[in-house]
């Protein structure tokens, strides 16, 4: 485990997440900031400095530490698949709409169970005017996790119609 003079990472690293989620994410920005300076080359301090930086609205400012926590190891699947997701999701915020399908169209063939990097890949695919592809993969996801007893009623019907929206039956 690393140290620096000022403390263990891993407990700034867990204070400045706590600082987070509970709702003090100025506060939690700067530490991150400071952590990520004395360690730049760890994915999970990149990872957690810029989903606070999302959380902020700063999302120009959030990628560069997306990018670095997903160019180095060290990150869980589960952080992974967020980073993947804070990335293209925030590409997409920023109109850089063809990085967004990239990083998003990835993660969801490296997490394919994901309903939420399909989602935000089905958006992201709208904005760069494929609806076609937009439409097949969100009626496809919501033929597959809908409960409701309407939808799953059509299930069959809705599931036909999403490899083909123009044909007729």
């Amino acid at each position: 485990m690393s140290t620096n003079p000022d403390g263990d990472r891993d407990r700034l690293l867990a204070e400045a997440v706590r600082l987070r989620e509970a709702g003090r994410r100025e506060e939690a920005k700067e530490r991150l900031v400071a952590l990520s300076g004395v360690f730049p080359d760890d994915a999970e301090v990149a990872y957690q400095t810029a989903w606070v930086h999302d959380t902020l609205g700063l999302e120009a400012e959030a990628v560069p530490h997306y990018e670095r926590a997903l160019n180095r190891p060290g990150l869980s699947a589960t952080d992974r698949r967020g980073a993947l997701l804070g990335l293209g999701s925030t590409y997409r915020i920023l109109g850089r709409y063809e990085e967004a399908v990239a990083t998003l169209g990835g993660a969801a063939a490296e997490f394919p169970e994901d309903g939420a990097l399909r989602t935000f890949l089905a958006m992201s695919l709208y904005n760069v005017g494929r609806t076609h592809d937009a439409m097949e993969m969100l009626l496809t996801l919501l033929a597959a996790t809908s409960s409701d007893p309407e939808i799953t009623g059509y299930r069959p019907a809705i599931e036909e119609y999403a490899k083909d929206l123009d044909a007729t039956m």
